[in-house]
C-alpha cells in the first residue's frame, strides 16, 4: 500500500490514498444531465473538495455523509484550488482498516490548544465572577456539561469548527474582555457571564463525533431559542435569582450575533450586550481568516480569493505563515 497523504500535502497531478472525513455529500447532475457526486473532505491538516464521476451508483451505496472513508484519486486543480478526483471510495472502519494505517483522531480537526488547560482557565475565570448569581448559573451549566465543553466544536462550517473549538473561542473571548469591559467602565461580571453562556445552546444544536452537523433540535430551535431555555432552566434552581439580572443575561443570548440578518432575534440593547456581540464578531473573523490562510497550500504571496472573504489574503500577517 502506498503511504497515506494527507491534505495538507496534496500536489497537483499527484494519485493519492488515504483516509479522510466525508463532510459533506451531494448528488448531483452535469449540464448534460449525468449523475455525479460532490464532496467535501477532511482531516487534521485542512480540508478539500471532492468529485465522483464514475461508477456513481455503486459508490453512493458505499458511504454516508458524516463517515470516514478510504479513498484513492487524483489531485486536480479548480478555481486555483485544489480539487480530488475519487476513483475509489468506501466506508473505513477501525475493523476493516486499521492494518492499513487508519486512526479516527487523525481524521478530525483540533484545536491547537490543550481542552484540560483551556478548562482550568475557564473555570478560573468562573470563579473570578464576584456576582454569587451569575458565578453559580455559569458554574452549574459548565459543570454538567464538562464532557461535551472539552470537545465541542464552536461552529459547524464557520468559525472553530473543530474539537475543543468552542472552548478555545470563549477563552479568546474572555480574554478580551478582561481589557474591553473595564476599558468602558462596564459590569465585568454581566460581561463575562454573558461570554460563557452566549453559546451554551450549541451543545445540543451541533452533532460532533467524527463530523460537525446540526441535531434535529439545532435544526429546527436553533442555538439561541436551546441556550436560553438552558440558562432560564439552570437559573430556576438557583434561590433568589433576580429577574432583572436573568433578564440582561437572556437579552445577551438572543442579541449576540447582532443583526437580524444574523439570526439574531433582537439587537444588543444595552453596552454589556454590545460589547460581546462584538468581542464575538472580532473572534470569529479572526479565526475564518487564519483558517483560509492556512488552507491555502500554494507558495504565493496571496491566497486564492476563492475564500469566506471573496478578496486574495495576504499570507503569513498573522502568524500563520
Amino acid at each position: 500500500m502506498k503511504p497515506i497523504v494527507s491534505i495538507s500535502n496534496f500536489k497537483e497531478g499527484q494519485t493519492i490514498q488515504g483516509f479522510y472525513l466525508c463532510v459533506e455529500k451531494h448528488l448531483r447532475h452535469t449540464r448534460s444531465g449525468d449523475l455525479f457526486i460532490d464532496l467535501i473532505l477532511r482531516d487534521n491538516t485542512g480540508k478539500i473538495n471532492g468529485k465522483i464521476w464514475d461508477k456513481v451508483e455503486a459508490f453512493d451505496k458505499k458511504f454516508s455523509q458524516g463517515d470516514p472513508v478510504a479513498i484513492k484519486g487524483n489531485v486536480e486543480s479548480f478555481l486555483d484550488r485544489h480539487q480530488l478526483t475519487v476513483t475509489r471510495i468506501n466506508k473505513a472502519t477501525v475493523q476493516n482498516y486499521a492494518r492499513y494505517g487508519f486512526d479516527p483522531a487523525l481524521i478530525v480537526p483540533v484545536s491547537a490548544y490543550d481542552p484540560k488547560k483551556m478548562w482550568k482557565e475557564i473555570i478560573s475565570i468562573i470563579r473570578s465572577i464576584n456576582n454569587p448569581f451569575l458565578k453559580k448559573l455559569s458554574y452549574n451549566l459548565y459543570e454538567k456539561n464538562k464532557e461535551k465543553l472539552l470537545t465541542h466544536p464552536a461552529s459547524v462550517t464557520m468559525h472553530h469548527n473543530y474539537r475543543s473549538g468552542y472552548l478555545e473561542n470563549v477563552l479568546s473571548m474572555v480574554k478580551m474582555a478582561k481589557t474591553l469591559a473595564p476599558h468602558y467602565n462596564l459590569d465585568v461580571d454581566i460581561v463575562f457571564a454573558g461570554i460563557l453562556l452566549h453559546d451554551i445552546g450549541k451543545l445540543h444544536c451541533i452533532e460532533s463525533a467524527y463530523e460537525t452537523s446540526y441535531t434535529e433540535k439545532g435544526n429546527l430551535l436553533g442555538h439561541i431559542v436551546v441556550g436560553r431555555d438552558m440558562v432560564c432552566n439552570e437559573a430556576k434552581k438557583i434561590k433568589n435569582f433576580p429577574k432583572d439580572l436573568l433578564l440582561k443575561i437572556e437579552h445577551i443570548i438572543l442579541s449576540h450575533q447582532g443583526k437580524y440578518e444574523w439570526k439574531s432575534p433582537k439587537k444588543p440593547a444595552f453596552a454589556e450586550a454590545l460589547l460581546v456581540h462584538l468581542i464575538d464578531f472580532l473572534d470569529s473573523q479572526m479565526n475564518i481568516m487564519e483558517q483560509e490562510i492556512k488552507a491555502d497550500q500554494d507558495k504565493d504571496l496571496f491566497t486564492s480569493k476563492y475564500n469566506y472573504f471573496n478578496i486574495p489574503l495576504l499570507k503569513g500577517s498573522n502568524g500563520s505563515k
